[in-house]
């Protein structure tokens, strides 16, 4: 991005956020660490230009929106599953209960048994 024109630094930041995009849909956090640099570098050269137009901006701020509610929605799905393995991991190690008074109780789980199948 050697040239100074601010559309030539819109489309790439476009390309860029159409990138993110499409690594975000598959799920690739790996490409998404990458674009993360180029979208950075591409939103630093916008910010030095002094005299854009705010209706030069409106799609890719539209895109940068969509991508956030999405990076958003990844990540609440990456804590969810994150938690989810914590309780199967405490469930693994045991059985908490009550009894009648409210005094907890735990039952611990051997994990060196082994299931049998039988045919």
């Amino acid at each position: 991005m050697t040239n100074h024109n601010p559309q030539t630094y819109i489309d790439e930041l476009d390309r860029i956020l159409d990138e993110e995009r499409a690594a975000l849909m598959e799920g690739d956090l790996t490409k998404l660490e990458k674009i993360l640099a180029r979208k950075e570098d591409a939103i630093d050269q916008l910010n030095t230009i002094s005299d854009l137009e705010r209706d030069t901006l409106a799609k890719v701020q539209t895109k940068v929106m969509r991508n956030q509610d999405m990076l958003e929605s990844a990540m609440e799905g990456i804590r969810s599953i994150a938690a989810r393995m914590a309780e199967l991991r405490r469930v693994r190690k045991g059985l908490d209960v009550y009894d009648s008074t409210g005094r907890k109780t735990r039952y611990g789980t051997r994990l060196d048994q082994k299931l049998e199948k039988r045919a």
